[in-house]
């Protein structure tokens, strides 16, 4: 009894996860080849199979001559028991429709020169028509003419999409590998720096030395976040002229950071670097062949950055380089100036995602706005309005900010536009700050557990878990820092306050510069 109520429990979880879209998929084949396109369905409408095997195949009439407003030059004969594909325009969807269910026609398709948008008409007109209807491109048809010729077989099929994608999981995988490796790169560093005979407790000064920055001051934090604030709301109104500031920039700190964090793994592996002079300069064969590839990388990302198909590899992988640089560079001096940052930015995240679009004209927010591109399309949400470009159009320059994973469970909407999963740098980044600091402080106080940062990590976990869950639950993007920070936070206050270290944990290097200096 309990197997079969957990049985129909997840089986009634499974059916609410899964969403019903207007993209539907066009197989056409002629025994030996097959091809799928993109085409635009509505559900009420006759239904589509939801698999290729469950659907029936046809025979395809091209009519792509005529609009079949009437059934004038159209014979009963020669439709009969096939699909049909017409031209689209002069008369509505549902008129084309009933005339070829009176010939017979088994399916319809129309081919259209202009966006394909979901098929509609009157309530009433619905439950008269009896056979599949659907948009097709009119340059697919004519590519598939020139592969199959006449002999086209058709079938076509809506696959369901699930709301959680395997997308979701590498997202998740990508976030917190990242967090964990920048907070325990930047502990080894403190630890390195600490055994070198440095002292100052990471003050900004010595931090400078070493080519890292400190941030110690909430006055400098303020100033901080202000211009982040300046410079997304520039992005939003001038946001054609300084993308290309920015990728320009991306390409050449991503490079960066690339080359600084494979050097660091060539010199944990201890490989040699091999040097020569020239001209009494040294240079180190490492170097050179490191920084060769990473500029490679960096120029082929800027080169092809708009090929959604495979670029999104070389987004990421640039991305969790500039993220884990970023956290080992930059470090926050105490607890205290952990949480003013933190706070403030989850203020920022908050009131950039859900008050600004109540000032907006569109009513998108101008983080959304920002991260996706004035005409961005890879995130509609569940009810909006499908529309698909019947021609090829010029690509859209996107900001390098965000994490990029396609959603490998969206077969049809792939086949329209790629459909992906994204996750803000700063959604790393901010809390890896936080998650750096508690390693070093492990440094600091001798940890061999190393309670804080692995603490501080799994927090970031269930925050990064809380917020795919509200997002699914609810349908809609959420700011991922509305969860990070309290989880992160709060861990990380909990686990001093228990561990009796609070004021120690909230002084940070203040505290650390007295017990090095202490006789």
């Amino acid at each position: 009894m309990e197997r079969t109520v957990i049985i129909v429990f997840l089986s009634v979880i499974y059916s609410a996860l899964q969403i019903n879209c207007q993209e539907a998929i066009l197989h056409i084949s002629n025994g030996g080849t097959d091809r799928q396109y993109c085409i635009v369905h509505n559900h009420s409408w006759t239904p589509l199979s939801q698999t290729l095997d469950a659907a029936v195949q046809y025979p395809l009439v091209n009519m792509i001559s005529t609009l079949l407003c009437d059934t004038s030059g159209v014979s009963p004969e020669v439709v009969k028991g096939k699909a049909l594909v017409v031209m689209r325009g002069e008369c509505e969807f549902s008129q084309k429709a009933l005339i070829a269910q009176s010939l017979g026609a088994t399916t319809l398709l129309i081919a259209s020169n202009t966006s394909l948008i979901m098929p509609s008409a009157n309530e009433s007109e619905y439950a008269k028509v009896q056979i599949p209807l659907a948009l097709m491109k009119y340059r697919d048809f004519l590519e598939a003419q020139q592969v199959f010729g006449e002999g086209m077989q058709v079938k076509l099929y809506a696959p369901t999409q699930s709301k959680i994608d395997p997308s979701i999981g590498v997202m998740l995988l990508i976030s917190v590998v990242t967090v964990a490796l920048g907070g325990f790169w930047s502990g080894a560093c403190e630890r390195d720096r600490l055994s070198t005979g440095v002292t100052g407790g990471g003050s900004g000064e010595n931090k400078a030395d070493s080519g890292e920055l400190s941030l110690y001051s909430p006055l400098k934090v303020f100033i901080f976040v202000a211009l982040m604030c300046g410079m997304l709301v520039l992005m939003y109104y001038f946001y054609n002229i300084l993308v290309y500031i920015i990728i320009a920039i991306f390409c050449l700190a991503s490079a960066t950071a690339l080359f600084s964090c494979l050097d660091a793994v060539m010199e944990k592996m201890r490989c040699g670097t091999g040097s020569f002079t020239i001209r009494n300069v040294n240079f180190s064969v490492r170097s050179l062949i490191l920084a060769a590839v990473c500029i490679s990388i960096s120029v082929i990302w800027g080169v092809y950055r708009n090929e959604d198909r495979w670029i999104w590899i070389l987004q990421d992988l640039l991305g969790i380089a500039f993220c884990l640089n970023f956290m080992k560079t930059i470090s926050l001096s105490n607890f205290k100036i952990c949480v003013i940052l933190l706070s403030l930015l989850l203020v920022y995240d908050v009131f950039f995602v859900f008050i600004t679009p109540f000032f907006t004209k569109n009513g998108v927010s101008i983080m959304v706005q920002v991260a996706l591109g004035p005409d961005a399309s890879g995130e509609k949400t569940q009810g909006n309005m499908v529309e698909v470009p019947a021609e090829p159009q010029a690509p859209s320059e996107k900001l390098p900010v965000v994490m990029r994973v396609p959603r490998f469970l969206a077969l049809a909407q792939n086949l329209c536009g790629m459909q992906f999963s994204i996750l803000g740098y700063g959604d790393i980044i901010v809390p890896g700050l936080l998650v750096a600091y508690c390693s070093r402080f492990d440094v600091w106080i001798n940890s061999s557990k190393k309670i804080y940062f692995l603490s501080c990590c799994i927090a970031y976990l269930l925050g990064m878990i809380t917020t795919f869950a509200v997002m699914l639950l609810s349908g809609m993007g959420q700011p991922a820092l509305l969860y990070l920070v309290p989880f992160t936070l709060i861990t990380s206050a909990v686990v001093a306050g228990c561990r009796g270290e609070m004021r120690q944990f909230w002084s940070g290097t203040t505290y650390e510069r007295e017990e090095l200096t202490a006789p």
